[in-house]
Parts: structure tokens; sequence; C-alpha cells
């Protein structure tokens, strides 16, 4: 990979000392979708920017039960991991590959010396705080405000624009878990919506109506 392709995958980089330096210390690693790339507990090795594809964040409670917090799209990097990274502590998220990714490393030594050295990688570091923050108030408010079937409601039209599909392939445990719930009120919840018409279960998957998001917001 040269500067410019780097470039096109994060734009934010312009420049080419920075991208030099990033294409000679990080490491370039494909994954496929279902890989667990990182646990709570592990302690994190490098910062991983995600050039295609996607990760999604999860938080973890001490039973073991998940809360989707948000995606790692093309561009992006995780504001947690780098909180960790800062402080040398483990990792407090469970991060799975959601369909394949190339991801960039970079090594945890060069992190905190590019924060003094590259303005363009401290503009990176902060305008990632500042997103994922807002996200992880989102996803609070939906715990601590809203209703399980408007979570729900939101939480699908997320995986669609994610996907950039109305056909999702999931569980209704798997949607379960990310929700924080059971998955017999899934189940009930998703027979609701199909009674409306606005989607069709089939086996392990959902077919959802291209209207989908402008029929709940009304």
């Amino acid at each position: 990979m040269n500067q410019e392709q780097l470039k096109e995958h994060v734009p934010i980089f312009t420049d080419p000392k920075l991208l030099q330096a990033i294409l000679e210390k990080g490491q370039i690693i494909h994954l496929e979708p279902g890989k667990v790339l990182m646990e709570p507990g592990q302690y994190i090795k490098m910062v991983p920017i995600v050039l295609e594809g996607s990760i999604k964040i999860l938080r973890m409670d001490e039973d073991g039960k998940e809360l989707f917090l948000y995606y790692l799209d093309a561009g992006e990097t995780c504001a947690l991991s780098l909180t960790c990274c800062s402080a040398s502590k483990p990792s407090e998220i469970k991060a799975i590959v959601e369909e394949e990714t190339m991801l960039i490393g970079i090594p945890i030594a060069v992190h905190e010396q590019w924060n003094n050295e590259f303005k363009q990688w401290k503009d990176f570091v902060s305008n990632t705080y500042q997103s994922r923050f807002q996200e992880m108030l989102v996803a609070l408010d939906a715990v601590a405000f809203k209703r399980m079937d408007e979570r729900l409601m939101r939480y699908i039209v997320t995986k669609m624009k994610q996907h950039k599909a109305n056909e999702l392939q999931t569980t209704h445990q798997e949607i379960a878990n990310e929700l924080g719930t059971s998955r017999e009120v899934i189940s009930r919840l998703l027979k609701q919506l199909e009674k409306k018409k606005w989607i069709e279960l089939g086996r392990n998957k959902i077919y959802i109506r291209d209207d989908f998001e402008e029929l709940i917001s009304k």
C-alpha cells in the first residue's frame, strides 16, 4: 500500500510524513467475519485503524451479558482502545469483526510519540474521543429511557445502514445479547413487527421493508 491508497481509506491524514510513518510502523491485518479481535481483560498491543469493513464494539458485564455500543467503520479507530493504550490498562470491551475487514495496527509505543509529533494524529485521536463519546451517550440513553421495542427498531435501522442491505443475517439470540435482554422478548417483538408487515422473518434472517425507518418515525 502506498500513501495515496492510504489517504483513500483515511482521508483525514494528508501529511506525507504521517502517512509514511503509518506505512512504516503499521501492520496491515485481514480479518474474517466473526473473528473476536479483543476480549475484556486482554491488553491492547496496537491502535487499530479500520481501512475496509467494520468491527462491532460491545461492553460486557460480570455475568458475560453484552451491550452493543458502536461500529468501527473505514477510517475510524476505537476510543476505548486509545484510552486503554494511554493508561496501560486491560481492555474493557469486546471487539468482533462484523464483515470482512482490513485494518492497520499502530504499535502502542508510537501512539504517544505521534500525539506530540503530528498534529493530524492528535486531531484524529481527539475527534475519535468526541464522536465515540456521543455514540456511547446514545447507547446509554437507549438503555435508560427507551422501551425495548424502540431500541429494537433503532437497532434494525443501524444494522441496515451498516450493511447497506434490507436483509439481515442474524439470530434472535444474537440480537438479544447485543440489546441486553432475553431471546423470548426479542422473538415476541419481532413477531409484532412481522404482523404489521414491516419485516419478514426467515431462518436466521430478517427481511426489512424499504420504508422501515420512515414507518417507525411516524
